[in-house]
């Protein structure tokens, strides 16, 4: 892969922290405590949306719903309570410093609100390296939508044709192409087949092989 762009957005949950099966089992809880009757297998396969887009797939609700808003708020709360235990994916603050170390601008892009992605970074390890950060805060629509993409293109005044992103799902990877963006797809999110992410620029385990890839050949700035 050819690695020569000088803005990276990243996305956040499954790709620089192992969160996906977290926030599926929090969504599903939150969502049986309040009467859904939904399956966990479902609402992983929708981790990656923000609650705009998985909550009407789902459950057939609004996000801004008095049901809708009684689902978010306990969500939250079971999340909050499992973010503790969760690990950073493999390399993840390696591949960060190196860009950054290569001169990259790096920018969040994620369906998280601030508050909730402040938390996440931190767990992660990586809060210090993203002084750039968009959120579901800063957009109308989540992912598969462009919004939050282009949010973050219009935050670090950075030009499409030198920008790629780094996610982990179908909806990274058709957010950046409607934005205008590269995708490379990292398969640590798990839950997508090779296939489901064939749209993808390149495809790497995690973020630990993708640093690999790019040690070997010398690149990254």
């Amino acid at each position: 892969m050819t690695f020569d762009y000088g803005t990276v957005l990243f996305d956040v949950d499954g790709t620089l922290i192992d969160s996906n099966g977290a926030h599926a089992s929090a969504w599903t809880q939150a969502l049986q405590h309040q009467g859904f009757r939904v399956r966990l297998e479902d609402v992983r396969r929708r981790i990656g949306m923000g609650g705009d887009k998985l909550l009407p797939a789902v459950a057939g609700i609004a996000e801004d719903s008095e049901e809708g808003k009684a689902v978010v708020s306990e969500k939250k709360a079971i999340f909050s309570s499992l973010l503790p235990a969760l690990q950073s994916t493999p390399g993840a603050r390696a591949l960060v410093e190196h860009l950054a170390a290569s001169g990259v601008d790096l920018v969040i892009a994620t369906s998280a609100d601030d508050k909730e992605l402040d938390a996440v970074l931190t767990q992660a390890g990586v809060a210090d390296l993203f002084p750039t950060r968009t959120s579901k805060d800063d957009a109308n629509e989540s992912k598969p939508d462009p919004d939050i993409v282009q949010a973050a293109l219009h935050k670090a005044q950075a030009r499409p044709e030198r920008t790629v992103m780094i996610g982990d799902t179908p909806y990274d990877i058709e957010a950046a192409a409607r934005a205008g963006i590269a995708c490379v797809a990292l398969r640590s999110g798990g839950g997508w087949s090779d296939s489901e992410l064939f749209a993808a620029l390149a495809l790497f385990d995690d973020p630990a092989d993708l640093l690999d890839g790019l040690l070997e050949r010398g690149q990254g700035k």
